[in-house]
């Protein structure tokens, strides 16, 4: 099911290509239809299909999760508007010391999780250091009882 947002508008068709058209008929599919029509390049006309590979790679249509331009662009507007000055002195002087504080705390954060994956991989590190010394002690016993049983 698509929304009239994803799908161009009547007389935008008419006048995109047919390049412009296919395009958008297999982004309202998904990637299983950039797929499938990779495939079938292949099979028809190999470099068809290798061109459709690199445009997939380039575009990131790989993913199923990727972003589209628009939600890219809409994104990079986000975060310009977020760094220009609004005009009003207060607000901006509150955006930067918030921006500020965010990063801090982003900045704890990642070191609070590389101390724990650090405490982590060092717990691991002992229980295996634990386990190769009491094999070790079970196999010098092992060597160490006589052999007839006296």
């Amino acid at each position: 099911m698509t929304t009239l947002a994803t799908q161009p508008a009547a007389h935008e068709t008419h006048r995109m290509g047919i390049l412009s058209r296919s395009e958008a008929w297999l982004d309202q599919r998904g990637t299983g239809a950039w797929i499938a029509a990779m495939v079938l390049g292949f099979i028809f006309f190999w470099p068809i299909g290798l061109a459709l590979v690199i445009y997939m790679s380039m575009t990131g249509k790989w993913s199923r999760w990727g972003c589209n331009k628009s939600s890219k662009r809409a994104h990079m507007h986000s975060a310009a508007m977020a760094m220009k000055p609004s005009g009003n002195s207060a607000f901006d002087a509150y955006k930067a010391e918030t921006l500020r504080r965010l990063e801090d705390e982003q900045g704890s954060f990642e070191a609070f999780l590389e101390r724990l994956r650090a405490a982590k991989d060092k717990a691991e590190f002992d229980q295996f250091m634990d386990e190769r010394a009491h094999e070790g002690t079970k196999e010098a016993a092992e060597d160490a009882e006589p052999v007839d049983g006296k």
